[in-house]
């Protein structure tokens, strides 16, 4: 009958722990019901957390008056830039213990999501921020010190942030972003409403929806046994191929803006299992040249592919199947995402965004010092990050 799934049989005898997210609320208008979720968690005076570009847009003023309207007291933090980095992370903490906060409600992009999880890390302990680095030990956090209370509400369908406690923040020192988390820390509400998503001009509905797409395929070729991971990244790369060109083309298709938006959650949530070396570059990369973390991942996308699905055919055929995609050859899938990034106007190199071809050393060795780097499906050596960022510098389609 042969191996349909692709999974390694040995896989199955052995034992596995696995973890499911959040509660998620979903649906248009869902923002109307922040008062009364607040409430119901015991949070009466939140800490809005936004990045600079959002803190003057629409949603931040309704989500003020909805909380106002329910009686609750709470103030705007903004000051997070597009790649958050620690002393913002610093100043946040402060805003919330002199404002007397109890809970945090992350609203917008990445950025704002990993700026609101970053500050709720920190915001009750005076535990160093990086010691909450992926890699490192867990830090045992005093029972009397818990986190807030963590809502979170993308308005952009693309990181798929708002179900974990990870963060990438960029440690200004080193010029490199770290991945920091806590596994006790949990958002105790996601809440999803495609309305906030519709004024996303098309450039970056374009940018952090193949963002999403990204995750769903890096974490799909994750070798980690975890089913419901990869169920959930192979129907998040469904809804993403069927509703990303709709919503570039079509920005108030309500339909195509909840697709994307539920696509993004769910391919979020797979990378439970891990990323690849889009991820590994692309923080680098970020770090470095503060480049948009959606566009750069877009850009990198097909270079990581040629290098990682020749030996993938299964996963390969039902990525392809997932997103309609005739040939199931990992040729045919690459073509195909590249038809895409062709019609989103997405760049062919990081030399279009301003990444000079002068980095490639630097960027190569700390990306392999990132953690995506590690689950990536094919091992990658200093010689093999080179030759990748290079490409993805010079010709990346």
């Amino acid at each position: 009958m042969g191996n349909p799934a692709g999974i390694d049989q040995d896989r199955l005898l052995e034992p596995h722990d696995w973890t499911f997210p959040v509660p998620i609320a979903y649906g248009p208008g869902r923002l109307s019901e922040i008062g009364a979720r607040c409430a119901a968690l015991g949070a009466s005076n939140p800490l809005i957390v936004t990045d600079r570009g959002s803190r003057d847009l629409p949603f931040i003023a309704e989500l003020s008056g909805y909380l106002s309207a329910a009686g609750l007291e709470s103030q705007v933090f903004s000051e997070i830039s597009p790649n958050p980095r620690g002393d913002e992370i610093g100043a946040g903490c402060n805003v919330f213990r002199a404002g007397k906060h109890d809970a945090i409600i992350a609203i917008g992009g990445g950025s704002a999501m990993d700026g609101g999880k970053a500050i709720c890390l920190t915001a009750n302990n005076d535990i160093d921020l990086w010691a909450f680095e992926f890699e490192q030990p867990v830090p045992d956090v005093p029972a009397d010190q818990p986190f807030p209370t963590l809502i979170t509400i993308p308005t952009t369908a693309g990181t798929g942030a708002e179900t974990e406690s990870t963060a990438m923040v960029t440690h200004v020192e080193k010029g490199m972003k770290f991945c920091i988390w806590h596994p006790d820390l949990k958002p105790a509400l996601a809440l999803l409403d495609p309305v906030l998503t519709v004024g996303l001009p098309p450039h970056l509905t374009a940018w952090t929806g193949v963002d999403a797409m990204t995750h769903a395929i890096e974490a799909y070729c994750v070798p980690e046994f975890h089913p419901l991971c990869d169920g959930l990244a192979l129907e998040a790369l469904a809804l993403i191929s069927q509703w990303l060109p709709v919503a570039y083309r079509e920005p108030d298709n309500m339909a195509a803006r909840g697709g994307m938006l539920v696509g993004s959650c769910l391919a979020g949530i797979a990378f439970l299992k891990g990323l690849g070396m889009v991820h590994a570059i692309s923080h680098m990369v970020g770090a470095e040249y503060d480049t948009q973390h959606g566009l750069t991942n877009a850009i990198i996308l097909p270079v990581v592919m040629r290098f990682n699905l020749p030996d993938m055919e299964v996963k390969t055929r039902r990525m392809a199947e997932a997103m309609q995609v005739a040939d199931g050859r990992p040729v045919g899938l690459v073509m195909a995402v590249e038809r895409v990034l062709d019609d989103l106007e997405i760049p062919k190199s990081l030399a279009e965004i301003g990444v000079p071809l002068d980095c490639v050393e630097r960027i190569a060795e700390k990306s392999l010092h990132d953690s995506a780097a590690g689950t990536n499906p094919v091992a990658v050596d200093l010689n093999t990050a080179r030759q990748l960022v290079e490409q993805a510098i010079r010709k990346a389609r």
